[in-house]
């Protein structure tokens, strides 16, 4: 029967709150019912109310899938979390038994649901559909998105164009509102890739003592970025791909599993991470490395107001699965198609000139990418100062990571060399796990 350890379980939390808030709840006499057999866990947690919180936690899968009576909207919640960590520290308190009425009613209506989408996805697929007449309404709807995405990035265009011309040192507070109001001009162009870069250029004005050369490289690729739309018609179909999605152009989920390039491999989870915006959208990122194809693989998905998300991943896990690729130059954003098994962990082999060669390809071949997967081996953590950074040999590489982490980071590498995984912005590196001779050291969730 498996067993998640502490770490791993800490790692499924929304938010530090939540890891905390569960950490308090790990107390035997706050569970007078647990339980667990092959396909679930199971506990009664007593809360502030007069009846128990009924928490059940589904084991059967690559990831663990969460229920819980609570009204909390974070997803796993704190009960879910708190279950699965007194598994992890006290197995014995578990009874081995033939799970109660109210889980074995929740796994069945788990697996009809399951059954009912397959059967849903097989009549799709089998429903008759005529491929001349749908097509041409595509290629209509299609035709008139990217004309409303090229006069956008026309006029975007234009527009940088003057602020150049004006100067840098022009831009002040009052200023800052043209550039929002060209931001929504984006969104109602239906073109909100660009609205956000405009937004993400305008909101670095000023910070710091090298705004100045950030803000040129943001425009310059803003720029590029604009003229590439207007000419994508002597572009190839990957990069017309590409620059859809970067435009703000999603592709539709159910048309990358039908269409999408597949790859079957065995996954290893190596690092995630979840980032809440202003607008309480959480996006969470999970990196994935296949053992067979060395190929990288970006699972990213967004919940609204703090609610959590359908699966789980465990760093350091290992699964067998065929994605379906979203189809562009950059190849890493993809879809799990099918997940088959667990398989034994092995973290891959790298060098890091190999690393940063793959960077470099997926820059030339897509300069708009923002995050780049980097797995460093022989990585050594070293504070000097108030700086962080990696010493990767001989040559030093910045890291991105709170106070709090980075002594954990510290205290667990003891000066010695770990295979660091993050995330690679172009300027630093933002660590998401690592691991060594003690194991996995992984980032405290946000």
């Amino acid at each position: 029967m498996t067993v998640i350890g502490a770490e791993a379980v800490l790692a499924l939390a929304p938010d530090a709150s939540s890891a905390t808030a569960a950490r308090a709840l790990v107390m035997p006499a706050r569970w007078p019912v647990l339980g667990a057999n092959d396909v679930a866990v199971w506990g009664a947690c007593q809360g502030s109310g007069s009846k128990p919180y009924q928490t059940q936690v589904d084991i059967t899968g690559a990831t663990p899938v969460f229920r819980c009576s609570c009204s909390s909207r974070k997803f796993p919640c704190k009960h879910a979390l708190a279950l699965l960590l007194l598994r992890a520290r006290q197995e014995e308190l578990f009874t081995q038994t033939d799970a109660p009425a109210w889980v074995s009613e929740w796994l069945s209506t788990r697996a009809g649901k399951e059954r009912k989408k397959e059967e849903k996805q097989r009549a799709e697929a089998t429903t008759p559909v005529d491929p001349e007449i749908a097509g041409k309404r595509d290629l209509k709807r299609q035709a008139q998105r990217w004309s409303r995405i090229e006069g956008a990035a026309t006029e975007l265009q234009a527009w940088l164009y003057d602020q150049i011309g004006r100067g840098l040192g022009a831009i002040g507070d009052e200023q800052l509102g043209g550039w929002h109001t060209m931001a929504a001009r984006m969104v109602d162009a239906q073109a909100a890739g660009l609205a956000s870069r405009v937004r993400e250029a305008a909101h670095g004005i000023r910070r710091g003592t090298d705004w100045p050369e950030r803000l040129l490289h943001r425009l310059g690729l803003l720029y590029l970025l604009c003229a590439a739309i207007r000419r994508r018609a002597d572009l190839s179909p990957e990069m017309q791909a590409e620059l859809r999605t970067i435009a703000g152009w999603p592709y539709d989920k159910s048309e990358v599993l039908s269409t999408g390039k597949r790859l079957a491999d065995q996954w290893t989870v190596l690092g995630q991470i979840r980032e809440e915006n202003e607008d309480h959208l959480t996006e969470r990122r999970v990196w994935l490395h296949g053992r067979n194809s060395g190929r990288r693989a970006l699972l990213l998905e967004h919940a609204f107001a703090g609610k959590g998300f359908e699966q789980s991943w465990l760093n350091g896990s290992t699964v067998e699965a065929t994605l379906a690729y979203f189809p562009g130059t950059s190849m890493l954003r993809a879809l799990v198609a099918e997940v088959t098994a667990s398989v034994q962990t092995r973290w891959p082999d790298s060098t890091s000139s190999a690393e940063w060669r793959t960077v470099a390809e997926r820059v030339a071949s897509s300069p708009w990418v923002r995050l780049h997967p980097m797995v460093l081996p022989a990585a050594v953590p070293l504070r000097a100062g108030d700086q962080t950074f990696l010493m990767v040999e001989g040559q030093t590489v910045a890291l991105h990571l709170g106070d709090a982490d980075t002594w954990r980071l510290l205290a667990y590498s003891g000066g010695h060399p770990l295979v660091m995984m993050g995330e690679w912005d172009g300027l630093a590196l933002r660590p998401l796990s690592a691991w060594g001779i003690d194991g996995l050291w992984q980032r405290s969730p946000e």
